[in-house]
């Protein structure tokens, strides 16, 4: 049992018939909406390929192969930078943050260990509505990367400065210019009116933690077992996901 909407299955069911159709794919082991549940449960629950397969009757392989057709097709569904702001949020300012998707790498591996969060992961942005909704993630880049490069590399901060769109973010991105809007160090050594400016900032970017409160309720970004190259695909279509299940 897995706690998606029986019409987010049947969503991404009907997704994965039209791709069968379209590459007028031969008979296979699961039908689409069995499919759909076997990646869904894979996802929400984080369960192994070795588990589900095991649960739904077929080999690992098949279950890898159903899992990666499905990820990339719904990662093709997920809105684009350029998508996502195309109709700025009326209150003219959008939320930016950014997380670790902790993944189980080795210490060799330096470049995905993030001094901040003290482990192994990737990086991943958000732009996010007033109101905490999700507008847009990066693809993942190394957890090394500090979040204000990797705002930079993924053109976050261009892309609003060209539409004149205000971002609040935090510390991170202190020294990004442009519209970016972040909090002042040591505001309790400074005048009232710059604790008051804090206060208001921290309360105005408090919706944009659901962004990523959210994500991580699909345990599989809770500690990701799958190749770091993946990644990015598999935030890409858990957003596709909840777009279908928000309007759903």
């Amino acid at each position: 049992m897995i706690d998606v909407p029986h019409e987010v299955v049947e969503h991404v069911s009907w997704l994965i018939y039209a791709r069968r159709c379209e590459l007028n794919s031969r008979w296979r082991r699961l039908g689409c909406f069995q499919q759909a549940l076997l990646v869904l449960v894979h996802l929400r629950k984080n369960e192994t390929l070795v588990q589900v397969a095991a649960g739904f009757g077929v080999s690992t392989a098949t279950a890898g192969r159903y899992v990666s057709e499905t990820v990339d097709l719904l990662a093709e569904r997920a809105p684009s930078l350029h998508e996502a702001l195309r109709e700025p949020p009326s209150e003219g300012f959008v939320i930016l943050d950014g997380t670790l998707i902790a993944t189980d790498r080795i210490a060799s591996d330096e470049p995905y260990y993030s001094m901040k969060h003290r482990r192994h992961g990737m990086n991943v942005q958000v732009v996010a509505a007033p109101d905490g909704t999700p507008l847009w993630f990066s693809r993942a880049l190394p957890g090394r990367t500090h979040d204000l490069t990797a705002a930079r590399a993924h053109g976050v901060i261009q892309a609003c400065l060209s539409r004149q769109l205000l971002i609040l973010a935090d510390r991170a991105y202190q020294g990004a210019g442009a519209t970016v809007r972040t909090p002042y160090y040591r505001h309790h050594e400074l005048p009232e009116h710059y604790q008051q400016y804090n206060r208001d900032h921290a309360r105005l970017r408090a919706p944009g933690e659901r962004a990523f409160a959210r994500l991580k309720q699909w345990r599989i970004l809770r500690k990701a077992r799958c190749s770091t190259n993946r990644i990015g695909r598999t935030v890409a279509a858990i957003h596709a996901i909840e777009i279908a299940w928000r309007s759903g």
